[in-house]
């Protein structure tokens, strides 16, 4: 992610509302005072999305996370238009979705963009690589040409082998593989995920957390990702949007979430939360103001504080910490460690 770069996607002041109506209860309920189950009450319409705006920079992972009925699915399905928002702007490489006829739509949902869903969706009478090559197949690719870009994929995602299978031949982790793969095909430049891990059992989804990690590491897709789960939130997102009642609570780096919490809501989520595994020396050093500190193990300022704990245990002396060009930006010792994993 490189935010010195234009955004890849621009979400400005975007409302869904569901009913009749949606217009004419939008002009009536734009001030703050109307609650979601006051709109609910007085109007019969449901209030999905509310005056939401962010961005989202190329090869960033951005991570939406919120509760059921939070409407994050709902503001996930506006991006490509898959339903309508009532009002505001959607811009995809300086481009308004809104403004995008049928043919233009078609274009982006199937070139630009491509989503993995929670429910896997594949064809039960289709081959694995007929299920991954499907959306080539749209596209007009040739049986060939769109046959090898899918042996290509199902390679990267650890299917090699399967390729004559069916799904209901398949476990449901690697049937959540083959979707994945079915997205990567046709090289998106972006990714939409909604809750793609939740249907799984605890140890295939971690498996399928690492899996989509590693791959972003060689893909470098731009990824927006929904789920529910704060943890999951934490490990997969550069930046997490915490959504209730269809606003946007807070949005910040997993460290900015964790150690400034802006809302009660978003500090419930941060008391379970693994501190050691997400908090990181930059996060918690003192910066360096002039003092001499001596280079000898020196750590990186990525460096998580699960890794730290050893290090701090064996010496009362503060640890120098460096950046990626291996100068000293601050130091960390046992105290800071300690308040850290504390909550302090």
């Amino acid at each position: 992610m490189n935010r010195s770069e234009s955004p890849k996607i621009s979400c400005r002041n975007v409302w869904k509302i569901f009913g009749p109506r949606p217009a004419q209860t939008l002009a009536q309920v734009q001030d703050a005072t109307h609650s979601k189950e006051s709109v609910l009450a007085q109007s019969g319409h449901v209030l999905a999305v509310r005056d939401v705006s962010f961005e989202v920079y190329p090869r960033e992972t951005f991570v939406v996370m919120g509760l059921s009925g939070s409407g994050k699915s709902t503001l996930l399905r506006c991006l490509p238009r898959l339903i309508e928002p009532t009002a505001g702007q959607i811009i995809i490489d300086g481009e308004d979705i809104e403004r995008a006829n049928a043919r233009q739509l078609r274009a982006i949902r199937r070139h630009k963009m491509s989503m993995v869903f929670q429910h896997f969706g594949l064809f039960a009478h289709r081959r694995v690589i007929d299920n991954v090559a499907y959306g080539l197949e749209v596209q007009g690719v040739d049986k060939a040409e769109r046959h090898r870009r899918a042996a290509e994929v199902l390679e990267m995602v650890n299917l090699r082998g399967w390729e004559e299978s069916y799904p209901d031949q398949l476990s449901g982790g690697m049937q959540q593989r083959v979707g994945l793969a079915r997205a990567l095909a046709v090289d998106p430049e972006i990714m939409l995920f909604d809750e793609p891990f939740s249907a799984l059992d605890p140890l295939i989804r971690r498996d399928m957390q690492d899996e989509l990690c590693r791959l972003q590491d060689h893909i470098h897709k731009t990824m927006i990702f929904i789920t529910h789960d704060f943890a999951e939130a934490l490990r997969m997102g550069d930046r997490i949007a915490i959504m209730k009642d269809g606003e946007f609570v807070q949005v910040g780096a997993p460290e900015e979430v964790m150690l400034h919490p802006a809302t009660d809501y978003v500090r419930e989520f941060t008391k379970d939360a693994p501190r050691a595994l997400v908090l990181t020396a930059r996060s918690i050093m003192t910066p360096v103001n002039g003092q001499s500190i001596s280079t000898e193990r020196a750590i990186p300022a990525a460096a998580s504080l699960h890794s730290l704990i050893p290090l701090v245990a064996a010496s009362d002396a503060p640890l120098p910490v460096i950046d990626e060009r291996q100068t000293i930006i601050g130091s960390v010792d046992r105290t800071a460690v300690m308040l850290a994993l504390a909550g302090a």
